[in-house]
């Protein structure tokens, strides 16, 4: 039996998550694919059966590591609102990095139903919900539903990136200017969620 070439394997997985997620080619082929990696096309069909076999795995494994590292800072044993500035540095850093990412979701989950679960995560949202409304209880955050505390923390760090290519076009911006604001975004993204 023909042994896998875990290196070759892994190359194809990295190409296809820079080319899908980073530069926004959702509609790239396999040979799109093989070429930026510098691989026979067969090799990508021998490990992957098809792209949408590749691009599920990649992405997968890409939300696994993310909600892996995000459920690490909101199980920590920290002030709330210094959870809330690591889970926002550690979900900018991977957004800024595959931009691209959350528009292949929303899309997959609107063609296909629910593309991704992490098992309890559940669980752990209703975790993070409760000790939103403990910060609200204690006066150190504005009442709301903590669902819509969610739902704007997400707004503020994920639709600038959404939009990039608007923001950039309309402002005349580079990609290192643009990159600079969204850096800017933490603080000004706890100072909206967090009373001063």
């Amino acid at each position: 039996m023909a042994t896998r070439d875990t290196g070759t394997e892994q190359l194809i997985k990295d190409t296809a998550k820079r080319v899908f997620f980073a530069e926004g080619r959702l509609h790239a082929t396999t040979q799109d694919i093989a070429d930026a990696a510098g691989v026979n096309r067969t090799l990508v069909n021998y490990y992957f059966r098809s792209k949408d076999s590749l691009i599920k795995q990649v992405y997968e494994e890409g939300m696994n590591d993310l909600s892996t590292r995000l459920v690490q800072v909101m199980e920590a044993e920290k002030p709330f609102r210094k959870k809330v500035e690591e889970f926002i540095d550690v979900f900018m850093a991977d957004s800024m990095e595959y931009p691209y990412q959350e528009t292949f979701l929303i899309t997959e989950m609107n063609t296909h139903g629910n593309l991704y679960h992490k098992e309890n995560m559940s669980e752990k949202v209703e975790n993070f919900s409760r000790q939103i409304q403990a910060e609200m209880d204690a006066g150190r955050l504005e009442q709301m539903d903590p669902i819509h505390f969610s739902m704007n923390m997400f707004s503020m760090m994920i639709y600038p990136l959404i939009m990039k290519p608007m923001y950039k076009q309309f402002y005349n911006l580079d990609e290192e200017q643009f990159n600079k604001l969204m850096l800017e975004r933490k603080e000004i993204t706890c100072n909206m969620l967090f009373k001063k």
